[in-house]
């Protein structure tokens, strides 16, 4: 959120430094992110002066140019060439000087030089309004109306409006502080608390007179065309209807009408362009900035296309088409609260977007001005269901003050009869469902002190309190009684009202103790942490890094890839995204989502893992939660090289690698693997046990999934470590050690012939008996396939086994003995053969 500075000076005075007053807004809790300077005329008109025309001739090699001597106040008049066709003697003009640097309304900036246009030296320009960055004309240069002495700087002549602009991060929970109006009075509070500020906040702009009291900024009227055989007839106030009072709890308008819809005055155009606001005329400025200065958003409506002359606030039957603001046509939800006219004809989705028909044009001459406070979270599930999150609707979704409505509508009202010349036709309608009562809070003293460590004079507090406008209801030696303001809607217990106080009193007054007690603890070893810290040491040694995941995903994810478990997702009613509305059941979607991003923005090499929860309702319907570490790994397993000719990519003998050093950094290893039976995201994988329990999934992540999250490569793989299994046999006590033999080990390879059906997994269990004790390890270290040479369905596996003793060196008669077993073994089956 932008907030001017010149804009907060409206309301209080405000000499400190702009970056003291940013320190003073962050430590409010109102972090501003970042700070600009903002100028309304870009350069600043430097190098630019006030030029006296004093000869104006025909150019004599060119028709259409003119060859002026005009006087810029140096004493000697420049000559200057001239393409405008309205240049002529006497004219007092905006000149750029040999060197200034213009910055137009559209292009580049570019630099005045002294040079010869056909064949005449020109010291200059004679500009016109958009080449100085004043405006869009172009027709002719910019003839000033009244004699400037020579020389005199255009920006003397012209005033140029210099603001500082804060970038604030404002929190979901600060509804109150989307407005200037808002964040002047949390300043107010800080400069009453620390520096004895005592002035009220002043009315703002909106309620200011006008420049000239006799005089409108209204633009002037257009010629009027010959008047019609018959007048329309004058516009009658508007009438209310609000049908939905649980959506709409308070909802206010008037009729306004000779309207003269055209360009904003100059300060309110700077106000909204210095907070990225774009002026469109002057009936919409009106409304953007009352949103911008008191919260409170505001929605005109053509008097001319309100059917019946009334206004019905309502929801509409399923799936009712409507063409908004942006010409597309959506399908109303029957949960989507709606302003029709009398006749129910839609004209707006309340507080999100306006309908295409029956918006401001330059041909409006009356309106319906509406100011309404709409229930958040409905208004919150209609903006995400649409994916319009305009400006209202943010405001809305926050929450807006219910008690300034009617007011923010009055200075609406005053502001349009200052910029447009509106006038009220009838009285302010404002149809209020229930009284708006604030709600009360009482803090016990000696409770502040336990959450704060903070020990304040109970004036102090009340100062403070009073400064942040609660209303002080009841005050004893023990508590204190407040009333909270309408707009704090997050205000509601005893701990709000406590950080209110520490907020304003400064976080960074609340002093460190010269000595800190700790009560020592101890845990078993290892640690859950130690566990996990251990694995990801392992992880990030080889070159992996840690992402974080959202916990939230959208239940649309499980009811197409998991049909099987949606019933049992943890759901979440989530006011803030309403599309983030379950609990991942496991880490699958969070770390495609992140593949899927990385991907999109050219990272195409991605090895990554991630500790996070699954969440599931177990048969009883209480939800449980449970570890797990996801590692992720797609494409090149090394970036390119000159010193390799390609990089390996990564497969699923890499990822299996990786989920048996995590097993071996904590200290323990898979006794068994087996074919996983049930693996819904993985389009094969094998099962790594430790005893009967699965401690981890490793394989490749199916299409159906890659498909859906839209991941740019057919081969993602996934090694998804149960962790409390891991963990628990971590933590079991039994740490599995080898010692290293000192003898040779001896090597046998053996090729086979197998079905492409059969897995090395299958080979490993039915080779390690007969291969004996002896036997350390089992390696497959080629596969090859050749349907011309092997036969169709067949493929060659050379396979290495590794004998070795630790006390003493092995004979070859015991090796030949082993491998004589094995290739028995191999040669019963009938989907394998020895090959010799």
């Amino acid at each position: 959120m932008k907030i001017s500075l010149n804009w907060l000076r409206d309301y209080l005075d405000l000499p400190q430094p702009p970056a003291q007053i940013a320190d003073m807004l962050t430590g409010l809790g109102l972090e501003v992110e970042g700070q600009e300077d903002y100028v309304s005329v870009p350069g600043e008109l430097a190098g630019i002066v006030v030029g006296h025309v004093l000869t104006c001739g025909k150019h004599p090699n060119a028709d259409k140019l003119s060859l002026t001597t005009v006087d810029i106040g140096t004493g000697e008049p420049v000559q200057i060439v001239c393409g405008a066709p309205n240049v002529a003697a006497g004219q007092y003009v905006p000149v750029a000087t040999v060197g200034a640097t213009l910055h137009p309304s559209t292009g580049e900036p570019f630099k005045i030089k002294r040079g010869k246009i056909r064949g005449e030296v020109s010291h200059g320009m004679i500009c016109a309004e958009d080449e100085i960055g004043l405006g869009t004309g172009h027709d002719g240069i910019l003839v000033l109306d009244q004699a400037y002495p020579p020389g005199t700087p255009a920006s003397e002549v012209f005033p140029i409006v210099r603001d500082t602009v804060f970038e604030i991060g404002l929190t979901p929970n600060r509804s109150d502080a989307t407005s200037h109006r808002g964040v002047a009075a949390d300043l107010r509070a800080y400069l009453v608390a620390h520096e004895g500020y005592t002035q009220p906040l002043r009315p703002g702009a909106t309620l200011a007179p006008p420049p000239t009291p006799q005089a409108t900024d209204a633009p002037t009227a257009a010629p009027q065309a010959p008047p019609a055989p018959q007048a329309p007839p004058a516009p009658q106030a508007t009438t209310v209807n609000v049908l939905d009072t649980e959506r709409c709890p308070r909802y206010a308008g008037i009729t306004l009408a000779k309207l003269r819809v055209g360009p904003s005055p100059d300060w309110l155009r700077h106000r909204l362009e210095a907070i990225g606001v774009r002026a469109i005329n002057n009936v919409v400025d009106a409304t953007n900035y009352i949103l911008h200065d008191l919260g409170q958003p505001l929605h005109a409506f053509d008097l001319a296309h309100v059917g019946g002359g009334g206004i019905h606030v309502r929801t509409l039957p399923q799936n009712t088409p409507f063409t908004t603001l942006d010409g597309v046509e959506r399908r109303l939800d029957a949960d989507d609260l709606v302003i029709c006219d009398a006749h129910d004809t839609p004209l707006c989705i309340a507080g999100v977007f306006g309908g295409l028909g029956s918006g401001v044009t330059d041909a409006t001459t009356s309106i319906f001005l509406e100011s309404a406070y709409f229930e958040p979270r409905s208004l919150r599930r209609t903006a995400a269901r649409h994916g319009l999150h305009t400006d209202a609707a943010r405001t809305f979704e926050k929450g807006v003050d219910p008690a300034r409505v009617v007011d923010s509508l009055e200075r609406a009202v005053a502001l349009l009869q200052r910029v447009a010349g509106a006038e009220p036709v009838g009285e302010i309608t404002d149809v209020l469902a229930a009284p708006i009562l604030p709600a009360e809070v009482t803090l016990a003293y000696d409770r502040l002190a336990t959450l704060t460590g903070l020990v304040l004079p109970k004036g102090q507090v009340k100062t403070i309190l009073t400064a942040l406008d609660f209303t002080v209801v009841a005050d004893t030696d023990d508590a204190i009684t407040v009333q909270v303001p309408t707009n704090r809607a997050d205000v509601l217990r005893e701990a709000d009202v406590v950080e209110e106080i520490l907020r304003v009193h400064g976080f960074d007054n609340v002093p460190l103790p010269a000595h800190i007690t700790l009560t020592p603890s101890t845990t078993a070893y290892p640690s859950g942490h130690q566990l996990r810290r251990r694995a990801a040491e392992y992880l990030l040694g080889r070159g992996l890094h840690e992402t974080m995941g959202l916990s939230l995903v959208p239940s649309k994810v499980y009811e197409a890839l998991r049909p099987d478990v949606v019933e049992r997702l943890v759901r979440i009613h989530n006011t803030s995204t309403v599309e983030l509305d379950a609990l991942r059941v496991s880490l699958v979607p969070t770390g495609l989502q992140a593949v899927a991003y990385n991907q999109n923005r050219q990272q195409l090499d991605l090895s990554f893992f991630e500790f996070g929860k699954g969440y599931l309702r177990g048969e009883t319907g209480e939800p449980t939660e449970y570890e797990q570490l996801a590692v992720w790994t797609t494409g090149a397993r090394r970036g390119e090289h000159w010193s390799s000719k390609a990089s390996a990519k990564t497969s699923y003998a890499h990822v299996r690698g990786l989920a048996e050093g995590i097993l071996s950094s904590v200290g323990v290893e898979a006794t068994a693997e087996r074919a996983a039976s049930e693996a819904p995201a993985f389009g094969y994988a094998q099962e790594l046990l430790i005893g009967e329990d699965v401690a981890a999934t490793v394989g490749r992540v199916s299409r159906a999934y890659l498909e859906y999250f839209d991941t740019k490569s057919d081969e993602v793989y996934l090694a998804l470590v149960h962790w409390p299994v891991v963990a628990a046999a971590a933590a079991s006590g039994t740490r599995v050690v080898r010692e290293v033999s000192r003898f040779p080990q001896v090597r046998r390879d053996l090729a086979l012939l197998v079905d492409k059906s059969v897995t090395f997994g299958q080979i490993t269990d039915l080779t390690r008996a007969p291969a004996g004790p002896l036997v350390k390890s089992v390696e497959l270290f080629d596969v090859y396939e050749d349907d011309a040479q092997l036969g169709a369905g067949k493929r060659s596996y050379a396979i290495r086994f590794v004998f070795e003793r630790l006390d003493r060196t092995l004979k070859d008669k015991e090796v030949d003995k082993a491998m004589k077993a094995v290739a028995e073994v191999i040669d019963a089956q009938p989907a394998m053969e020895v090959r010799r």
